[in-house]
């Protein structure tokens, strides 16, 4: 349980959200709650924003934005989302909430790939 307010206090701090973000065009595919996303490539790194309409998950939103924000697309693609499972995290998590942090961490990594520079 304390693990849960910890993650919901990660939640709490995450930067506001624009409320035009917040439709389907930012929407995480796969997520039981909704949640929604935006990156910005900058310097030749992804700086991740994002919000939910529920608390844990705002957590857990922010968690992802810790590990992979900031970063350069290849150095998102190496840094393997296992740590979700190493941290026990996933074991303590409902199905549907492992798998919309598995859905989302899959959205980080794509717009990671899709940035990645050619050759």
């Amino acid at each position: 349980m304390e693990r849960y307010g910890y993650i919901i206090e990660l939640g709490r701090k995450l930067p506001p959200f624009p409320d035009d973000w917040a439709n389907d065009a930012h929407r995480v595919p796969g997520c039981q709650s909704r949640v929604w996303m935006e990156a910005e490539a900058r310097d030749g790194k992804l700086f991740f924003a994002g919000a939910s309409d529920a608390a844990i998950v705002s957590g857990l939103v922010a968690l992802l934005l810790r590990v992979y924000s900031g970063r350069t697309p290849g150095e998102i693609l190496a840094t393997d989302p296992i740590f979700l499972k190493e941290l026990g995290l996933l074991e303590a998590l409902s199905t549907n909430r492992g798998n919309g942090i598995a859905a989302m961490a899959r959205a980080i990594r794509e717009r990671a790939a899709a940035e990645q520079p050619v050759g």
